[in-house]
């Protein structure tokens, strides 16, 4: 299980990870992670961290009155302490001679094509450079419909990105448990497979005291991952020597196996459950169609409705008539032009195949 040269790595450390139980920064934590990092990128390869702890980070730096308004103080907390937080990871990086830059990014611009491809060019541009990207959520311009369930989505997100061969979670605990990890009984889940549903998984709900995530993001998001083809661990960030052990398989951790890898358009398409622009509604004919071994698109033959206003280019929702969620994909052309071709044959491809992603359920 041992990474391979030229891997692109994307690590994500939690907040539980970078903060004291009295909500100041674990700089000596930061620090011997970095050197971690450091050390694996210098066996030549790419890592692109996501990290939390800026809001901690600003909490610990600055009080604020109760009676702010909730949204305002975390605004504040998230852009003051994102300022010590890349502070400290540039003078630790540093140390190793390996220059970081920071990207701060929304929901918007995972929804956009264009914002898509415009950061993963960029990303692999700063990596081509030597540079080691620190990714967070702008959590000042981020309003609470287009926020991230948490830095696991994030992570989950960028991974998809940018074509990861390893998606890695570093949270308090030491995997996934069959059960609140605290209790006597409850046991570590060490690999979890495609044969094994995540729904049938059954785990704490607790969520992090400095995030806003808890295990049962983690379980989805790696789950979706790995649907994509991209292997996921989850890991202890407080152990010591983690990053490198864990790749050595030396320490307990969860893995979940990777499927066959998917083209980077349905990648993207992957994460569009929360934020597609329109609903399309598709006949028997065309369900049949698109769960068959047969490569297929939808046309407007099989389309008998659909809601939403949507531009081309834009994530589009598929259903059936029992509003049963099939998949999504990428609108070719807009809502007016889509209402005028609706049912008739010999129409060019409402979506196209190969930004068609279905659920793994379909």
């Amino acid at each position: 299980m041992s990474a391979t040269q030229n891997d692109i790595l994307v690590i994500k450390i939690g907040s539980n990870v970078l903060t004291q139980d009295n909500g100041k920064p674990n700089l000596d934590r930061m620090k011997k992670l970095s050197k971690e990092m450091a050390t694996l990128k210098k066996s030549s390869r790419n890592i692109v961290l996501v990290s939390s702890g800026a809001v901690a980070f600003g909490r610990a730096e600055m009080t604020l009155s109760e009676k702010l308004d909730p949204v305002l103080k975390k605004q504040i907390w998230a852009s003051t302490g994102q300022v010590e937080l890349i502070k400290a990871y540039k003078l630790f990086f540093a140390e190793e001679n390996i220059p970081v830059a920071q990207i701060l990014v929304t929901k918007e611009d995972f929804r956009d094509r264009k914002h898509f491809l415009n950061m993963k060019n960029c990303i692999l541009g700063l990596l081509q450079q030597g540079i080691l990207p620190i990714i967070n959520e702008n959590d000042t311009v981020a309003i609470t419909e287009l926020m991230f369930t948490d830095n696991d989505e994030l992570a989950s997100l960028t991974a998809a990105m940018v074509n990861a061969d390893r998606l890695i979670l570093l949270t308090n605990v030491d995997g996934v448990y069959d059960g609140p990890p605290s209790h006597p009984d409850a046991k570590l889940i060490l690999k979890i497979s495609k044969s094994i549903p995540a729904t049938g998984i059954q785990v704490s709900p607790v969520k992090s005291s400095f995030g806003r995530g808890g295990m049962l993001t983690k379980l989805n998001m790696a789950k979706k991952s790995a649907d994509l083809g991209i292997e996921v661990l989850i890991a202890n960030g407080n152990r010591e020597n983690i990053l490198i052990d864990l790749l050595q398989n030396k320490v307990p951790h969860t893995i979940f196996e990777a499927l066959t890898k998917k083209q980077s358009p349905k990648k993207w398409l992957a994460h569009g459950e929360q934020y597609y622009k329109g609903e399309i509604t598709i006949n028997d004919g065309a369900k049949e169609a698109l769960v068959s071994e047969k490569i297929t698109s939808i046309l407007p033959v099989g389309i008998t409705g659909f809601t939403g206003s949507f531009s081309k280019g834009d994530i589009i929702s598929i259903k059936d008539f029992e509003n049963n969620k099939l998949g999504l994909g990428r609108a070719e052309y807009n809502d007016l032009q889509l209402q005028e071709k609706l049912g008739e044959k010999n129409q060019k491809a409402f979506i196209h195949y190969d930004y068609l992603y279905l659920f793994q359920h379909v």
